[in-house]
């Protein structure tokens, strides 16, 4: 496939497949369509031909050549899927064209400090797990680390000291960024406030910008609620201490955690399944 998008990517060569599409020619009759000189219209045609796209006969004194239609459709096909894949309903590029349009309206938005003070959002998901097991999932830095940022993330440093007066810490790097050698993707600093075991937890969070400032405080009330089936989560998501420069971190609050909870809720179904799977064994 590489050779070729190599022998495709000349625009002299592809005018040339455009005229083989046509019709098979001779070279003299190519390079007088292509306004090119013979020779040059030559050493195209040889890499095309190596290329497999193009096949070539002599007759008499002349040497025609000839397009093959199946690396083109096999091309064809190869760049089909690669548009599936980016168009796939729910999938990253969908996800990328969200956070593009929030950006552009917030960026509109942040015009003088304290601008998004008293936004909030509201989240709700119904988990697999009692209570108690949701609540450590919440709580434990360890279980934490494997849910706590969105899909195109990873948790770099966590620290959450589920106490009164606790420090967070949570950095992240992108999710392909294994060795720690890229940049930091962002850092978050808080404290945490309200902590009564598997029914509420408060606590305050605050991006930060690239110089170290915070961009905005982030209060967030989780609420538990056994069901019959596992555990109800509302969270609240309140802002404050919004600067100008928060729009960006804004525009992605609503997918960006929503896609965290979303990754806690399959952590939860998984261990769920895996412990069904034992029991019945």
């Amino acid at each position: 496939m590489d050779v070729l998008l190599a022998a495709l990517a000349d625009p002299a060569r592809w005018r040339l497949v455009t005229l083989l599409a046509e019709r098979p020619r001779p070279v003299g009759v190519l390079a007088r369509l292509a306004e090119a000189r013979q020779p040059q219209t030559t050493k195209h045609l040889q890499t095309l031909e190596r290329a497999g796209i193009v096949t070539s006969r002599r007759t008499g004194q002349r040497r025609i050549y000839a397009l093959r239609s199946e690396p083109l459709r096999e091309l064809a096909d190869a760049l089909s899927r690669l548009a599936d894949t980016a168009d796939e309903a729910g999938g990253p590029r969908e996800t990328y064209d969200r956070y593009g349009l929030s950006l552009h309206a917030e960026r509109l938005a942040a015009q003088e400090p304290g601008w998004a003070d008293g936004r909030s959002f509201g989240f709700h998901r119904s988990l697999e797990g009692r209570p108690e097991l949701v609540w450590h999932h919440l709580t434990d830095a360890s279980l934490l680390a494997h849910w706590w940022t969105p899909d195109d993330l990873r948790v770099s440093e966590l620290v959450f000291e589920a106490r009164p007066g606790g420090r967070i810490a949570h950095e992240y790097r992108d999710v392909e960024d294994i060795d720690g050698s890229g940049h930091i993707a962002g850092r978050a600093e808080g404290v945490v406030g309200e902590v009564r075991p598997y029914e509420h937890l408060a606590y305050r969070l605050s991006p930060l910008l690239p110089e170290g400032g915070r961009a905005f405080t982030a209060h967030l009330d989780l609420d538990l609620r056994p069901t019959g089936t596992g555990t109800d989560l509302d969270v609240r998501f309140r802002i404050t201490d919004s600067t100008v420069d928060s729009a960006d971190f804004i525009a992605g609050i609503e997918i960006g955690f929503g896609q965290s909870l979303d990754k806690l809720a399959a952590t939860l179904a998984a261990k769920a399944h895996d412990t069904d799977t034992r029991s019945t064994k």
